[in-house]
């Protein structure tokens, strides 16, 4: 397990993991945004690898995959952003999440080497299954990267044993069935299916999709360890495209509430 998630989950609170996508609106912008999510105590910083075809992703990920590509970020970007995040922060979690494509792209010894220079912590590779991740894992575990899985509500036993049978760092728990940014999680549902999970695993439950207020928050982090927004704060990006400043102290007024609600 990477250092840095492993002494977060030391801590006995809940945590607060955002999402945002690298080069969304633009790089600079990005930045600023991340920089100002930490600031007010987020435990664990996940940065989107903008891709093409996100499928997993509901409109509001994909539309911010959309404008950044349109900016002409690269792969190479992200890994600056994550440079930059620890020119001044070398405490917090930083997770790219995204799609195999991105990596194959790039080679895998080239990508797992930024991700060591630069301070990368774990990846959640939305398309890329167990029984196909052999090669990528092998040079994970080297560098001591996490590989962080997804765990659905429709995930069956023996799915679970595969799933868990290489994951690392935490698990993420997909709080509903769909895409990101839609519907909100049925907390009966959820309850029963974190205990299946804790009986079968040691690892950390943080939950995602569909999380987008701080009462959200309040009541999915009573079952979990900690909880994922995403697609309120991209919403956030959306609307205020044209006046940064707005963008700014909404993101700002947001994940201080959101922080609350992990307190």
């Amino acid at each position: 397990m990477s250092k840095r998630i492993k002494k977060v989950f030391e801590k006995k609170n809940k945590k607060l993991v955002t999402f945002t996508t690298a080069g969304d609106p633009d790089l600079d912008t990005s930045f600023e945004i991340i920089n100002t999510i930490i600031n007010n105590g987020a435990d664990i910083i996940e940065i989107g690898m903008p891709f093409s075809d996100p499928m997993a992703d509901g409109p509001t990920i994909q539309e911010s995959s959309v404008r950044s590509i349109k900016n002409g970020t690269k792969i190479t970007d992200v890994f600056e952003i994550v440079k930059r995040v620890r020119s001044f922060n070398n405490e917090i979690p930083v997770i790219l999440m995204g799609y195999y494509n991105s990596i194959y792209n790039l080679g895998i010894n080239n990508f797992t080497k930024k991700c060591t220079e630069t301070g990368v912590d774990g990846l959640i590779i939305v398309d890329l299954q167990p029984e196909e991740d052999s090669e990528l894992l092998i040079k994970l575990k080297k560098e001591n990267i996490d590989l962080i899985r997804l765990i659905t509500p429709t995930t069956d036993n023996n799915r679970l044993k595969t799933i868990l049978s290489n994951s690392s760092g935490f698990l993420y728990y997909v709080t509903i069935t769909g895409t990101t940014g839609q519907k909100s999680a049925n907390l009966e549902e959820l309850e029963k299916s974190i205990n299946k999970i804790r009986s079968a695993s040691n690892l950390p439950i943080v939950a995602g999709f569909g999380i987008k207020s701080k009462k959200d928050v309040e009541d999915i982090s009573t079952y979990t360890d900690g909880v994922v927004v995403g697609s309120s704060i991209v919403n956030i990006i959306k609307n205020n495209i044209q006046n940064k400043d707005k963008m700014m102290n909404e993101i700002n007024l947001f994940t201080q509430d959101l922080k609350k609600g992990v307190k």
